[in-house]
């Protein structure tokens, strides 16, 4: 392998691209190109391959990606940063790039899409960022003869594993050309959502648990915020779905037959993506179902207990309150003459316990209080015997 200067250096630093929903101002001229002011400035990484040898570098400006260009069969011009406006600008100049395909490099929060032009394709995909909330970043690529042009807002890791492929000549992508190397960045793209649906999946386990056995008001706000999450995924994998579709309908000397059968491959890949989002998403709606009929169910359950329990201490209550008036025994023979008994208390005492227990009792065998009460066995012997 030739290995140029500054090449397996760290492309820059992982830093949080600002994001806004509209690069341009409402009235400019379409296809001005603008760049955020806060966005890292771009690095450019050229990986050149082919059957035999590879050579890649870290290159300062755009028209030095063309010496490759001419000695190579494919040529991966990777740009990390979209922070100057200008480097975007030469790109499209050396390969002749439409200046709205630009913009919508630039524009981020653009739908997945595929779009035809001559003598290129360009392709839009978001990256997912793996979180508590759901955030994707843009990749663009320019799909043309011999080269794959991609723009990225900062170093995504979940492309580091086509690079590793290349440079140790793993799978085929170093015998194919630029189509199957920009399909292995779109399949890497998809790839990088099962990992986060699976993390999605545990909570929603994890909060199905804790909803049965002990539902409080933060499982709510947790289950909310997961189906936002796949809210916003789901947005995202619909237009990706449609823009993989268009491109194995439309036919394109650009992308070869052999690449179009592992371009099936992806799209099924995202199809089982959308599978699981659905799953994920009626699952989270019947765990809030399920929150409200367990907080019902422990509520009804509370209010039984205090129930049986008033309705026991009401004849008792009434007991003691009877035995609670003050009337004079010795004024009539009529007055409360029972308390003049040696057993008065003790009888008192035991008349409640045993009707307190009596009324325990009554309940379970009602099915109210414990387990509902099951059929009698005597029932079914007779039921049984009739048929017979």
């Amino acid at each position: 392998m030739t290995q140029l200067p500054h090449a397996g250096k760290r492309l820059h630093e992982k830093v949080r691209t600002p994001r806004t929903r509209r690069r341009v101002p409402p009235g400019m001229s379409p296809g001005t190109l603008l760049s955020h002011p806060e966005a890292p400035r771009p690095v450019i990484q050229v990986l050149a391959f082919g059957p035999e040898d590879t050579a890649e570098q870290i290159v300062e400006e755009p028209w030095q990606v063309q010496d490759f260009l001419d000695h190579w069969p494919v040529v991966w011009i990777r740009v990390v940063g979209l922070g100057d406006s200008e480097v975007i600008r030469a790109f499209g100049k050396l390969f002749t790039l439409h200046r709205l395909a630009l913009e919508d490099v630039l524009d981020l929060h653009q739908r997945p899409k595929v779009e035809e032009y001559p003598h290129y394709l360009f392709m839009v995909a978001e990256i997912p960022q793996i979180g508590e909330r759901f955030e994707s970043n843009q990749l663009s690529l320019f799909l043309g003869p011999g080269f794959v042009l991609s723009f990225e807002e900062q170093e995504e890791t979940c492309l580091q594993p086509v690079c590793d492929r290349i440079r140790a000549k793993r799978g085929r992508v170093r015998d194919a050309g630029a189509d199957y190397l920009a399909y292995a960045l779109l399949d890497a793209v998809v790839d990088s959502y099962f990992p986060l649906l699976e993390g999605y999946g545990e909570r929603l386990e994890r909060l199905e648990n804790e909803v049965i056995n002990r539902p409080r008001a933060a499982e709510v706000t947790e289950i909310h915020e997961v189906k936002r999450n796949l809210l916003r995924m789901r947005r995202v994998m619909w237009p990706q779905r449609d823009a993989l579709s268009g491109l194995l309908r439309d036919s394109t000397p650009l992308v070869s037959a052999e690449t179009r059968v592992h371009l099936r491959d992806c799209y099924d890949h995202v199809v089982q993506i959308l599978d699981l989002l659905e799953t994920h998403r009626e699952l989270g709606a019947d765990l809030m179902d399920m929150y409200l009929s367990s907080v019902s169910y422990h509520s009804n359950e509370i209010m039984r207990v205090l129930t049986v329990i008033t309705v026991i201490f009401i004849p008792l209550t009434f007991i003691v309150g009877v035995y609670g008036m003050n009337f004079n025994a010795q004024t009539s023979p009529w007055n409360m003459p029972e308390l003049e008994w040696y057993w008065g208390y003790p009888v008192v005492v035991l008349l409640m316990a045993a009707m307190a227990v009596g009324q325990i009792l009554f309940f379970r065998r009602r099915g109210w209080l414990g387990a509902p009460r099951e059929l009698d066995k005597t029932e079914g012997n007779e039921t049984g015997g009739a048929k017979k």
